[in-house]
């Protein structure tokens, strides 16, 4: 049920404004009207930058609407699941997706030297890695919402132990971007749940003094060469530097107003690589320059302020846990890729969050809105 306060806005909405009433109206099916109302005007926004980042594609924009549809229809499925379900289910969807990412480690479906998706009878090709996104956080807020707040360091070292296990599962694929991804989205869980700021620095510190190790016995070698493009991409400028020298060029050239809708050289040439995925944002400095930028960041920070409004209202440690992490979660993957289409960060393959065309991860993304409304929408006073 929704809570009092859902009511009371009912209440007093039948005399008020239009919006008031429509909020209402939402309320009652457990959605977020502000929230919902943001997400599909960045849909919307996403598919006019596709058409022209995938060349002009018909094809690619209406099987990208129909992610839409199936994600927004996912959304207001996970909605209507109050917080004890999600409690109740994080055991076993942990579990079944360890299980999905052994399957791709031993039958997995490759492409591009990578060995990511599975393919079972009956279902489209996915990866298994995107249900982790929303597993791991729920999973690990499952478990620190069990312990003393703050958490000891027993409870931090078991969570992140929960933690590893398909992260390192994720690596061996391999897919460094998101293993990342996924491991912050964990240990944000961790840190939300109260961890001290000195165990924090003693983390990063043994980070840090495990970054040689890293580099001589776990990085690959196309993974190290992203290292090396990252600190001077014109070492190689026609091989492994191409992507983010056009990217670059891509951005420049774009200027404070660009050059207008499908008028991009270096994407519509086809000088942009991925240009359709990971370097999306880089068409649209191009053809409509820093302003379009702006205004794209401007639409992510109102959905991310908005989700942290949610969590703030949220009842429950569990609750709070879930929607906390995962509205700075969608942070990061925003910050990831856009540091490395300009060139500050290494380029990890981190699609723009529900602009870049994908399936898997354009559905998983909004069930994660989804699970974010739940958790304020069934709060009980």
């Amino acid at each position: 049920m929704a809570n009092k306060d859902f009511s009371r806005t009912i209440d007093h909405s039948q005399g008020g404004s239009g919006f008031s009433r429509s909020s209402a109206l939402f309320a009652r099916a457990h959605l977020d009207l502000p929230l919902l109302l943001l997400l599909l005007l960045l849909a919307a926004s996403g598919l006019l930058i596709l058409y022209s980042g995938s060349g002009r594609s018909i094809e690619m924009v209406e099987r990208q609407a129909l992610h839409y549809l199936l994600g927004f229809g996912v959304l207001l499925a996970a909605a209507q699941f109050p917080p004890r379900f999600y409690q109740q289910l994080a055991p076993f969807a942990y579990s079944l997706g360890v299980v999905l990412l052994a399957g791709v480690l031993l039958f997995g479906v490759g492409a591009k030297g990578a060995q990511r998706w599975l393919e079972l009878p009956g279902l489209p090709r996915f990866q298994p890695s995107e249900l982790m996104k929303l597993a791991l956080p729920i999973m690990v807020a499952w478990y620190m919402a069990k312990r003393p707040v703050p958490p000891k360091l027993s409870d931090i070292i078991k969570a992140i132990i929960i933690l590893m296990m398909p992260v390192v599962m994720i690596l061996k694929q391999p897919d460094l971007g998101t293993s990342i991804l996924i491991a912050t989205a964990g240990l944000l869980v961790v840190f939300f749940a109260g961890m001290s700021w000195r165990l924090i620095f003693s983390l990063a510190t043994l980070v840090a003094a495990a970054a040689p190790v890293m580099w001589l016995f776990v990085m690959r070698d196309y993974q190290k060469q992203r290292v090396l493009t990252f600190l001077n991409p014109e070492s190689d400028p026609l091989g492994s530097g191409w992507n983010i020298i056009q990217s670059k060029t891509a951005i420049g050239s774009g200027g404070i107003e660009g050059k207008g809708w499908l008028q991009g050289t270096q994407s519509q040439l086809e000088f942009l690589p991925e240009s359709h995925t990971d370097f999306i944002i880089a068409v649209l400095a191009e053809e409509l320059g820093l302003i379009g930028v702006l205004l794209l960041l401007t639409l992510y920070f109102f959905i991310i302020m908005r989700c942290l409004y949610l969590s703030s209202r949220c009842e429950t440690l569990f609750a709070r846990l879930v929607s906390g992490s995962l509205a700075v979660t969608f942070f990061i993957y925003v910050f990831v890729n856009i540091g490395m289409v300009s060139g500050i960060l290494p380029v990890v393959g981190v699609p723009l969050p529900l602009v870049s065309y994908g399936g898997t991860s354009v559905i998983s993304l909004l069930a994660a809105f989804g699970v974010i409304m739940s958790m304020v929408t069934h709060n009980k006073h």
